[in-house]
Parts: C-alpha cells; sequence; structure tokens
C-alpha cells in the first residue's frame, strides 16, 4: 500500500471510516502525515506466479514483463513454480554420451552456472522488492532436483538447491519437489508438476483432486470438473524460457509452448479468481495496460 499524495510505503491502518456505501480503511502516511482512506474488499490476497523460466535460456523480454507486471500490480504474494535454472551441466543425461571433466574443471563451470541463475533471479527480486513483497514460495522444479542428486552424491552442499540459490537470504519460504503435502492458499495448491502428455491437465486434476496450478509442461492448458461439492481445475502455466532455444534439441518438432504467468486473488472465503497473462512476442496487456518487454 502506498500514500495516495507522496507514494511512499511508509503508512499505517488508521482506524475505519463509516460510509452508506460500506466501510473504508483508514491510513496515515508517516513521512507527509497525510491521511487517505481505500475501500474495503472482499480480496484478502493477490499474488504473481511465474513458471518455468530455465535460467540463463530464458525470454528476456518475457522476463521484463513479469517484472513491469510486479511493479503495476504490488502483488502480497510471489510463487515461483520452479525449473528456475537449466542446470544442464548438473544432469547426468548431459554426460550420458560424453567424457566428465575432471572436478578441478567441471566445479568452476558449475558455479559459472550457478551465478547465472541468481543473476536471473535477482532481475525478479529486484521488483519484489521495489514492492516491498514479502511473502516469497520458491517450489522446486525437475531441473533443481538434478543439483540436488549431484550435491548429495559428490558431497557438496552449497549445490543443493536451496543454497545455491540462497533461499534463506532472499526471503522464500521452500518447497521441496517430491513432497504429498503441496503449497496451498485458500482453495488453490500449487506444485511444478508431475504429468506430461496432451492430456496433462486432466491427469494433474485427476492426481490431486483439487484446484492445482502447475508449470513443467511449458504449454497453457485448463481442464475443470463439476461434482456435487463444487467445481475445481487445474491450470497449466506454460513457461517463461526462450522457445527458439530448444530447436535443436526438438529437432525440428513444433511445441504448444507458451510464454506467460498469472495474477491471482482471494476471496475471504477462499475462493480464487486467476488471471492468466499470455505474453505474444514480447508483448501483452495486463488490466487494459499494455506491456512492452522487447
Amino acid at each position: 500500500m502506498k500514500c495516495s499524495h507522496c507514494n511512499s510505503f511508509n503508512v499505517i491502518k488508521y482506524g475505519i471510516r463509516k460510509t452508506g456505501q460500506g466501510n473504508s480503511q483508514r491510513m496515515k502516511c508517516t513521512d507527509c502525515a497525510r491521511e487517505f482512506s481505500y475501500k474495503e474488499s472482499d480480496v484478502v490476497k493477490r499474488a504473481i506466479v511465474t513458471p518455468d523460466k530455465h535460467f540463463p535460456l530464458h525470454d528476456q523480454s518475457a522476463i521484463n514483463i513479469v517484472c513491469d507486471a510486479i511493479e503495476m500490480v504490488e502483488p502480497d504474494a510471489y510463487i515461483d513454480l520452479g525449473d528456475t535454472g537449466e542446470w544442464e551441466l548438473f544432469s547426468r543425461h548431459h554426460w550420458k554420451n560424453l567424457d566428465r571433466p575432471p572436478d578441478h574443471l567441471l566445479i568452476p563451470m558449475l558455479d559459472e552456472s550457478v551465478d547465472e541463475v541468481n543473476k536471473g533471479m535477482n532481475q525478479i527480486d529486484e521488483s519484489l522488492d521495489k514492492v516491498r513483497c514479502k511473502e516469497r514460495h520458491f517450489i522446486q522444479g525437475n531441473h533443481e532436483v538434478w543439483l540436488d542428486d549431484f550435491a548429495k552424491k559428490e558431497t557438496r552442499p552449497r549445490f543443493l538447491t536451496e543454497n545455491a540459490l540462497k533461499l534463506k537470504e532472499r526471503g522464500y519460504e521452500y518447497h521441496p519437489y517430491f513432497r504429498k503435502r503441496l503449497l496451498k492458499i485458500g482453495k488453490l495448491n500449487f506444485t511444478h508438476g508431475h504429468r506430461t502428455g496432451i492430456h496433462h491437465a486432466k491427469a494433474h486434476l485427476a492426481m490431486y483432486k483439487e484446484s492445482v496450478m502447475y508449470g513443467h509442461t511449458h504449454d497453457l492448458q485448463r481442464f475443470t470438473e463439476t461434482g456435487l461439492g463444487g467445481t475445481c481445475s487445474s491450470w497449466s502455466l506454460g513457461c517463461l524460457k526462450d522457445i527458439e532455444t530448444d530447436e535443436d534439441w526438438l529437432r525440428g518438432n513444433l511445441t504448444n509452448w507458451n510464454h506467460a504467468f498469472a495474477v491471482i486473488d482471494w476471496f475471504k472465503n477462499g475462493d480464487f479468481k486467476v488471471d492468466v497473462v499470455e505474453i505474444i512476442n514480447g508483448k501483452t496487456t495486463l488490466w487494459g495496460q499494455p506491456l512492452n518487454g522487447n
């Protein structure tokens, strides 16, 4: 919340103003000493959620838009769905048909990879810091599991996900990949994702039997079921990586991959509204405002 007069974040609650149109929260700015008010809303929390970025193989235009959106929305919470880094050098698959270099050559390469991912996260964290978003969640992706596997096998704890990405220093709550209990806010769960295939959204809903949002598959998909207990949905949120960098790996095959992120509002009873913001060639609109990351 910013002061409507001087835009300072140093504001305090100053009582309730009752009107015929409803109650308004009175606020006072400790910098300019002026008062202002805003109407109470049923919305109790707002978050921005981002899927697979795969730093340093990210799409910079898409990341620019995410940062602009954070500063525009001023979310109460931020949720990273994992696969934040590519981590190719940590993968056993990478060295399957290659000769692994000796440690005195490999470790500096791995340190450089860690630095690149941290630089990517810094971009987003700088925007979160600007709007004083304190609630931050990091959900480990399967690519981050490669980090943990390497760290445990080689007894190098600094490469564990939580340590390599300095999650405690950054203020993130860490949610490991292999857990039955997911991050849940209100009536919506979050995970990196486990299912693939053409009907992966349906498969995730069948797996969890509650509303869930995930990344992993890099495309946009939603599946909804309604029963006597109400309606549940699953959302696949796309990705924020540079799709063109995977042309060799895809061997020319076309994909349904999309750049996107989500803005989510929660209401007092735990219900929620999901706004999936798709990014097209580095451009999008949010709340009627154009955003250009190019």
